[in-house]
């Protein structure tokens, strides 16, 4: 009976690696091709597998871009202990610096323009990101970090559109590299408009606040 857990134990473990192996040549490919432009083939050959390991763990190509979504808030843990308003700038500030070389994150990034092919709006990373924000937003309310006429799911949408506008730009012009730096501008411009003057005066605000050490 050990020995048979101890080989199904085994065999689980090789699925999930080969899974996350899938997931991860999936990424790379929809970064560098986007939706339209990836195959099951490419996906593949970039895994070192077989087509048959493939359709194992994931049905077709949208299925690999629906987890690839999906998990990108997962992905995103900032550095430093926070809540409130200073995590939602933590937040943004970590997913600016992560994106330059996270696979997963750069496909987010390649693949939001396409979303419509195999994933549903009220799911979309757009949607998950605005759920993020209007936590710590409300929270942030709710501590009197942010003022009480302060709409906070408006501006939790005005920051995602904000963010996705600004990773747009700026890898048309740096490669994304400055990408931390125009979140927090970003910032910069809106925090006086939201935030209470004492809470103000706490939020640690600057690039490289979202890099780990």
């Amino acid at each position: 009976m050990a020995e048979l857990t101890g080989k199904r134990e085994v065999k689980q473990e090789r699925a999930v690696r080969t899974r996350a192996l899938v997931a991860r040549a999936a990424a790379e490919v929809f970064a560098e091709c986007g939706f339209a432009g990836a195959s099951v083939t490419k996906i593949t050959q970039r895994a070192g597998l077989t087509l048959g390991a493939m359709y194992f763990h994931f049905e077709n190509k949208e299925a690999l871009a629906r987890e690839i979504v999906r998990s990108q808030p997962d992905r995103v843990t900032p550095p430093h202990e926070s809540r409130g308003l200073q995590h939602a700038i933590d937040i943004t500030l970590t997913w600016a610096h992560q994106l330059l070389d996270d696979p997963f994150l750069l496909a987010g990034a390649r693949l939001v323009m396409e979303q419509d092919l195999f994933i549903g709006p009220e799911e979309n990373s757009h949607q998950q990101w605005t759920e993020v924000m209007a936590q710590d937003l409300a929270l942030a309310q709710k501590e009197r970090e942010v003022r009480a006429n302060v709409d906070v799911n408006a501006v939790a949408r005005l920051v995602v559109n904000a963010c996705t506008g600004a990773q747009m730009h700026a890898h048309l012009e740096s490669g994304r590299r400055d990408l931390p730096q125009r979140v927090t501008e970003m910032w910069n411009v809106l925090l006086p408009t939201i935030a209470t003057p004492s809470a103000l005066n706490r939020m640690r605000l600057d690039e490289s606040r979202g890099k780990s050490a």
